[in-house]
């Protein structure tokens, strides 16, 4: 497995990552999956914070980045941080290593504290997150609907 800065080319791949997570589960609580030419944008718009892949055999198997926290300038030390496997590839060390990356070039851009949106409970997101070293800071309750369900999420966050 190899970890590497995402390039354009890898936006048609992600989006079929993602799109299980938005057609499928209550992880993302976008509704339509973006295409390939939307992550395209999305990945520009968000340099010079770091959106990385884990590619295994010439192939993304998952992909992990970063955004500012706030456009606000007061809130340039802190990044929001969000990751995607490949529904096959869990369990696997893979978003393990991505953070670790992630978490090296954000430390590169003087970023100091990291925050991680998961819906709860469910889905193994917040375990993840925990062994990964952040804890539950705040939750809002029944803030989105998703899968005809009211779904809660956790702020989680990470002291790098």
């Amino acid at each position: 497995m190899t970890i590497r800065n995402a390039v354009p080319g890898d936006s048609g791949r992600i989006a079929e990552i993602y799109a299980h997570y938005v057609l499928d589960t209550a992880i993302s609580f976008e509704l339509v999956p973006p295409d390939a030419a939307e992550i395209g944008r999305r990945m520009a718009a968000f340099s010079p914070y770091p959106y990385i892949v884990a590619e295994e055999n010439g192939i993304v198997i998952g992909y992990a980045y970063a955004h500012p926290l706030s456009e606000r300038p007061a809130y340039r030390r802190s990044a929001e941080v969000t990751i995607y496997l490949d529904s096959d590839m869990q369990r696997r060390g893979i978003g393990k290593a991505l953070y670790a990356e992630l978490e090296k070039q954000l430390k590169s851009i003087d970023v100091h504290n990291l925050y991680a949106i998961v819906t709860y409970p469910g889905w193994g997101s917040v375990e993840f997150h925990q062994k990964m070293g952040y804890t539950i800071c705040g939750r809002l309750t029944d803030c989105g609907e998703k899968l005809g369900q009211l779904q809660s999420v956790v702020y989680m966050e990470k002291r790098i």
